[in-house]
């Protein structure tokens, strides 16, 4: 199977600190991988990284089969690699349409927009009722439901979601967790899911990688992983 993004020994730095040390990640095309750790772990720097949000101090990011280390965001996202960022960050004062309109500013295939626009209302029908609302007016679950449609609007080959349980309640955090899987199923996405939750983390992904100040602990497939006792340790509490 071939990787739509291969991370090679990236190193990041925040001044002088280290944030991320000779970090490699590899995502198969058409898998959801997840990252895994605790705040403050390093999690949401290696996103930024991805996205040439932050500058990469040492090794490579290839999309594609591409090298990408360091070219400008709006570019990584034109090659197809976007970001859900943790917080959502909507236009509160817009409608749901426009929020979602906003996802697809960088696209100029009218008639993909529309089928994709019809895709996020059929995997979130909630979005077709709320379309004229405007998006902070919406619960939390909602507006990270209308947060991945406009990513999904950008028309995705690797769709990054940072931390999309934050802040919700338990039964729409896996209603959350039923969606991307629905989109990884349906449309063949690749997802890159940043987690604090574990258990949602380990019930839609296929690979996972763990972080802890800044380096990979361990890694394997999801069913391997559960059965890792430092693992379980660390994440399920023994």
């Amino acid at each position: 199977m071939n990787n739509i993004l291969e991370i090679k020994d990236i190193t990041v730095k925040y001044g002088k600190s280290i944030a991320v040390k000779n970090v490699s990640i590899d995502i198969p095309e058409g898998n959801i991988v997840t990252l895994v750790g605790a705040n403050g772990a390093g999690k949401s720097t290696i996103l930024n990284s991805l996205m040439g949000i932050v500058p990469v101090a040492d090794g490579t990011i290839s999309f594609m089969g591409e090298d990408i280390t360091g070219l400008a965001t709006k570019d990584i996202v034109r090659k197809g690699l976007v970001l859900v960022p943790e917080g959502r960050h909507l236009f509160p004062y817009l409608s749901v349409y426009k929020n979602l309109q906003l996802g697809a500013t960088q696209r100029t295939d009218r008639q993909g927009i529309a089928e994709d626009l019809e895709f996020v209302c059929s995997l979130f029908p909630k979005l077709r009722d709320r379309s004229k609302q405007k998006a902070g007016t919406l619960s939390g679950g909602e507006q990270q439901m209308v947060a991945i449609a406009r990513g999904i609007m950008a028309n995705p080959k690797l769709l990054c979601l940072d931390e999309p349980s934050l802040g919700l309640a338990p039964i729409v955090i896996e209603e959350v967790g039923r969606k991307i899987k629905e989109l990884n199923e349906k449309r063949g996405t690749s997802i890159l899911l940043i987690e604090q939750n574990v258990h949602l983390a380990f019930g839609i992904a296929d690979y996972c990688y763990t972080l802890q100040v800044g380096s990979l602990t361990a890694k394997g497939c999801v069913d391997e992983m559960k059965q890792n006792d430092a693992v379980k340790k660390a994440y399920f509490g023994g």
